[in-house]
């Protein structure tokens, strides 16, 4: 049975239809009816807390060729203490849903709850820390506490749907739900899976759901094979192939390419689309690491060229490429084993800029797919012989996809990861029978690290390409006349054939021979940098480019009618302009007889409109500006689009004033802890690890779930208090620091391969009958994620573990802790449950603008440092002045020394604080990270800013930072428009504050 005979079959194990907007065969989705390649981003709305830029990221990716964004939500973010919801602001989803229906773009939606993403805790709030149950299972306790999260998601998800108007097309239940422990036998439990659908379905979720193995397992998949009783709709898996090893970016292991999933899709889930959710398209960086560039080295331009283009040999049409925007781990999002940055390698920068080639690279890729509609019923042939197939030559490996008439060909080398070039001759089967190609004369060749799309009978609006050995960027149809790109690589010889098509006639560039064989006018060339462009009677123009060349050209889809709210469809994609602009075209309008662009440039950059612009144009604009410009009798239109260089002056923090406090009050001998909590429990429901201690030390459980914690234990002394045995855990490269009274004990410096420590410290000399106070700073680095099923690994407690004071029993000690002020009750709703810590400034509310930081002693700042351990915060005010219509980036940079005089590097932690969101941690001594990129909107380019700075040194001799810096990157003239700034509420006197 199909539905408006759209093609998707009613499932009997499930249910009837919800919708018939979005459905889905064996091949594809379709969108109202017409079928749709998702090629797809993956961007986080929360790791850009700049509402006014999102949209800015959707139309870079809609630029690339996408139609498509996945987005997770956190729902750590949104629900702080159990109960209050809170999606607003900076949280709010529906500016984003809006932002992606203005920019063309489908999404993906992701709410979990459980998303892992290298977050804090997986997604998971740190107060479910303190609820027994088994997460990610049946357990009646998990199930309730994730039922005002889901409800509430849901219902603006809901709202969004492709039904109700809005952008939404798939919704994944869960996350990669794949790993159990070994001792968890209900796994894969589809009473569990269906409970987390069923919590969708009942709350007005009514588009397709969508699964992501974390690999091709076929969990349940629709079939066959029958496996489970609950189901997906449309089966999806994940793949990394290459893991995160930036350590070596040249790197490709033997055996990494997946060559089996397609047969494995076949057997798992052969009744829908081949979909891969997440697909590699950067890795994470750990602490300790050695920088996201090395990452996008080794995920770049030519991983894609060779792993997408295979993932795409297995029939893929549902395609999400992880990240594509990375951003920012601001305010304490991060889980433990990441810093601030999560650039991840991905095609546009944390910055947002795309100057990386691998997002040229990807454009080219997602084009050609687009523009090919053959591809979403072309079937994948058999190949378990690939290598040495339709070329003879066993060094080669090519897999094979046919359609009705079309076929396409995916060429690589048999070891995909070989450095040789190799020459050789593809014999293709066409409707002019097999055809051994060259044909003119020598060979093809394939350069390393490199694969090949080959097509055979591609219709090009009518015009019958009856192969191309050069790659298509992609072709439209204006009217009656048609226009195609190809390209090709660095040093080889391509050929491409048409039949029913004029005699062809160079009318640009040099080197193309021109042959006739079976039937078909035949076109050989080599790459040049030299444009070629050849015309085959009135009606059909190939432009011939090298792949340089090739990225500075783009297809931007037509504004469409309200029906089709502005997304990709074949009637306005076959008719988009072909427009050659530089470095970044944005949006493309045509208006009757004038031709409207907006985009940004680096340069004073050409334009070019190959085709679509109207016959006779009166008017072309870029940026709202009216462009002189030349239009050829054959409609091609040329003009010069001109940079204007900007004069920016950015603040020198060494000399701009600073003001400080001491933050670390908690030492000295008049500190009072009277409002602090009381560590009293004598119970916890952390189930990994059982209390050592009198009362639970767990700062969740005491609701302290982010950024430093503090402890103060009280004792009085009975003269023996010698030594101090401590054990603490933090996550990946946190520290700890200890004092007695306020004379300094040890600290724990940290390193990224302890997530805990513990160690034996020798005290100061006490006096008996005195009391005494141990204070205990520990840096909280995010909690763990809850990746295997069976095992609560986002339990892993923060804070103080164990301790055994020499002379006396545990519960002589009695604790006091701290965290953010008031915990779950939160201060700052604006910048949400994990931006602040229980650092003294933090809790007072010091990082805010406004605060009263008059009365503080002057200050040289950061650099100036302190003499002894301890914490200071270092605050400072100033106005930027930027030029409107750029978009600049604008970074803190470190340079590093210390009072420190040993061989050893220094200790020290600094956080970052711009007009009161935290953007930056910075660990000396661990790294990578030492530039931190600050967004527009958290800054205000036209006004004032307040910037804080705490500095905790660990070390007895105290430390300070070398240099601190704010540099400005290249500025770019956007057409984006202006940047509506995040809410920056200021500083009040905060009630309870200790």
């Amino acid at each position: 049975m199909s539905i408006g005979g759209q093609g998707m079959k009613v499932k009997p194990y499930k249910r009837e239809v919800l919708q018939d907007l979005v459905t889905w065969d064996e091949h594809s989705l379709f969108v109202r009816g017409e079928r749709v390649l998702f090629y797809s981003g993956e961007y986080h709305p929360f790791r850009l807390p700049v509402p006014g830029l999102w949209l800015d990221v959707f139309q870079k990716i809609k630029a690339l060729g996408y139609n498509g964004v996945s987005a997770y939500f956190d729902w750590a973010l949104v629900e702080g203490k159990p109960g209050d919801f809170s999606a607003e602001g900076i949280f709010a989803l529906e500016p984003f849903f809006e932002a992606a229906q203005t920019a063309g773009i489908y999404i993906l939606a992701r709410p979990g709850p459980y998303i892992n993403a290298e977050v804090s805790g997986g997604g998971f709030p740190g107060w479910l820390q303190r609820n027994p149950a088994l997460y990610r299972t049946r357990e009646p306790e998990y199930l309730e506490a994730t039922q005002n999260y889901v409800s509430s998601i849901s219902k603006i998800i809901a709202k969004a749907q492709i039904t109700n108007g809005g952008p939404v097309v798939l919704v994944q239940p869960e996350n990669e739900y794949t790993v159990a422990t070994e001792d968890y036998t209900l796994f894969p439990d589809s009473e569990y899976f269906q409970y987390v659908e069923d919590q969708y379905r009942n709350n007005s979720i009514v588009v397709p759901l969508i699964s992501n193995d974390a690999s091709p397992q076929g969990y349940f998949a629709p079939g066959p094979p029958q496996r489970y009783a609950a189901k997906v709709d449309i089966y999806g898996h994940d793949g990394y192939p290459l893991g995160f090893d930036c350590a070596n970016p040249y790197s490709w292991p033997d055996d990494a390419l997946p060559t089996n999933w397609g047969d494995l899709h076949q057997n798992q889930s052969s009744s829908t689309p081949y979909s891969i959710i997440e697909f590699q398209g950067g890795a994470f960086d750990p602490w300790g690491g050695l920088g996201f560039e090395q990452c996008a080295t080794l995920l770049g331009p030519e991983f894609e060229r060779v792993f997408y283009k295979n993932d795409f040999s297995f029939g893929l049409t549902i395609f999400n490429i992880y990240m594509t925007y990375g951003g920012t781990n601001w305010g304490n999002l991060g889980h433990p084993g990441g810093y601030t940055s999560y650039d991840y390698g991905a095609v546009i920068t944390e910055e947002r800029t795309v100057e990386r080639e691998k997002y040229s690279e990807a454009k080219l890729i997602a084009n050609f797919f687009q523009s090919s509609p053959a591809w979403l019923t072309a079937i994948a042939q058999n190949n378990s012989n690939a290598n040495s197939s339709y070329t003879g030559n066993g060094a080669i490996a090519t897999t094979a996809l046919f359609g009705n008439v079309t076929k396409f060909f995916v060429v690589r080398h048999s070891a995909y990861n070989s450095l040789d070039t190799t020459d050789y001759h593809i014999t293709f089967p066409t409707s002019k029978g097999n055809i051994t190609v060259p044909q003119l004369g020598g060979s093809l060749s394939l350069h390393g690290r490199d694969s090949k799309v080959f097509v055979t009978d591609y219709d090009v609006g009518g015009a019958n390409l009856l192969y191309s050995t050069a790659e298509i960027f992609t072709w439209k149809k204006y009217g009656n006349k048609r226009v195609l790109v190809v390209y090709g690589g660095p040093g080889e010889t391509n050929e491409l054939a048409f039949t029913r098509v004029g005699r062809p006639r160079t009318v640009e560039g040099r080197g193309v021979n021109v042959g006739y064989k079976n039937g078909a006018a035949v076109l050989q060339f080599s790459t040049s940098s030299q444009r070629r462009i050849v015309e085959f009677g009135n009606d059909l123009a190939v432009y011939i480019l090298d792949r340089n060349s090739a990225y500075n050209y783009w297809v931007i889809d037509l504004p469409n009618d309200s029906v089709t709210k502005n997304y990709t469809n074949q009637k306005h994609f076959t008719s988009a302009p072909i427009i050659k602009a530089g470095y970044l075209l944005r949006t493309v309008e045509v208006e009757r007889d004038c031709l409207h662009l907006t985009g940004d440039l680096n340069a004073t950059t050409p334009i070019e409109v190959i085709g679509g612009a109207p016959q006779r144009l009166r008017q072309l604009t870029f940026n709202g500006k009216d462009l002189r410009f030349r239009q050829s009798r054959d409609g091609v239109v040329t003009a010069t689009a001109t940079y204007n260089k900007p004069q920016i002056s950015v603040p020198d923090l060494k000399t701009i004033g600073w003001k400080t406090i001491d933050s670390l009050p908690e030492i000295s001998s008049n500190y009072s802890d009277t409002l602090w909590t009381d560590a009293d429990l004598t119970y916890t429901n952390n189930t990994i690890r059982n209390l050592t201690t009198p009362t639970s030390l767990y700062s969740s459980d005491y609701a302290y779930h982010t950024g430093n914690l503090i402890y103060r234990g009280h004792f009085t002394a009975n003269g023996q208090e010698s030594t101090i045995f401590l054990q603490t855990q933090g996550g990946s490269a946190y520290g700890h620091s200890i004092w007695l009274n306020d004379q300094f004990v040890d600290s724990f410096y940290g390193a990224d391969k302890y997530e805990n420590w513990n160690a034996t410290y020798t005290l100061p000399k006490t006096t008996a009958g005195k009391k005494y106070v141990l204070t205990v700073l520990i840096d909280n680095m995010g909690l763990s994620e809850s990746y295997d099923v069976g095992r609560n690994d986002m339990q892993a407690p923060r804070g103080v573990l164990d301790f055994n004071l020499a002379g006396h029993n545990k519960s002589d000690v009695k604790w006091k802790l701290t965290g953010n002020l008031h915990g779950e009750d939160y201060e700052d709703r604006a910048r949400g449950p994990l931006n602040e810590g229980g650092l003294y400034a933090e809790r007072q509310g010091y990082h805010l603008p406004g605060a009263p930081i008059s009365s503080w002693k002057s200050s040289k700042g950061p650099e100036e440092g302190i003499d002894k351990p301890g914490v200071a915060f270092y605050a400072t005010t100033f106005d930027l002045n930027f030029p409107q219509g750029y978009d600049i980036p604008l970074s803190f940079s470190f340079s590093n020394s210390s009072t420190n005089t040993s061989e050893t590097t220094p200790a020290y932690r600094v956080q970052l604080y711009v007009n009161g969101y935290q953007f930056g941690k910075y660990v000396y001594n661990i790294g990578p990270q030492d530039v931190f990129p600050v967004p527009e909107g958290i800054w205000n380019y036209q006004g004032s800013n307040y910037v804080g700075v705490s500095l905790w040194s660990l070390e007895k001799n105290g430390g300070k930072v070398g240099s601190l810096e704010l540099v400005a990157g290249l500025p770019v003239q956007s057409g984006y428009g202006a940047v509506v700034a995040s809410p920056q509420p200021k500083w009040k006197k905060r009630e309870g504050a200790y």
